[in-house]
């Protein structure tokens, strides 16, 4: 294997490695020995690599981030889900799962801003673009629509997250979604 595509093979493992270990434990529990010993690699590899911590946390966050961005684009440019409360739904089951590319995004809200302010700036950018994509979703599909109703459906997401943590019961949540969509209906 040529060397450069074993640099980013990996590098990759490196990212993947990081990002499962942000996820379980946070942003400040999960240092960069951890990430080095479970990535089965030296800790200088990993800094020649990221340069930092924090560069590490900025990549990971950046591939969750386009990673999301995709499959929301998926999701509005498909004929799969024909309405706009079918949109809307598969868009909110996207991100409201704890193991979705979403959860370490919304972690990182609460975890970064004051050690890594670029990857909490990561994080808040996706919730803007994410807000303005539903926002014209609903644009397209109806004549009366607010802002306010993505920033509710964002938020709607966040409060699932959160249950979610409390409780594994899924049925509370869905039931908020379902009386949102009658509603932007």
């Amino acid at each position: 294997m040529p060397r450069y595509l074993e640099t980013a093979s990996k590098k990759l493992h490196i990212i993947r490695t990081a990002i499962r270990l942000f996820t379980t434990y946070g942003f400040h529990t999960a240092g960069v020995d951890l990430i080095a010993k479970e990535s089965n690699v030296p800790k200088a590899t990993l800094y020649n690599y990221f340069r930092s911590k924090a560069g590490l946390i900025e990549i990971c966050l950046l591939l969750q981030k386009d990673t999301l961005m995709e499959k929301v684009r998926e999701v509005i440019e498909t004929t799969q889900y024909s309405t706009l409360t079918d949109k809307l739904r598969q868009i909110y089951l996207l991100h409201a799962d704890l193991n979705s590319a979403y959860y370490l995004l919304f972690k990182a809200i609460f975890e970064t801003k004051s050690l890594y302010p670029y990857a909490y700036q990561s994080a808040v950018r996706y919730r803007r673009w994410l807000k303005n994509e539903v926002f014209c979703l609903m644009v397209e599909t109806k004549k009366m629509t607010s802002y306010a109703e993505a920033e509710i459906l964002v938020f709607m997401i966040d409060g699932a997250i959160l249950g979610l943590l409390t409780s594994d019961r899924i049925e509370e949540q869905t039931k908020l979604l379902d009386y949102f969509l009658v509603r932007v209906n």
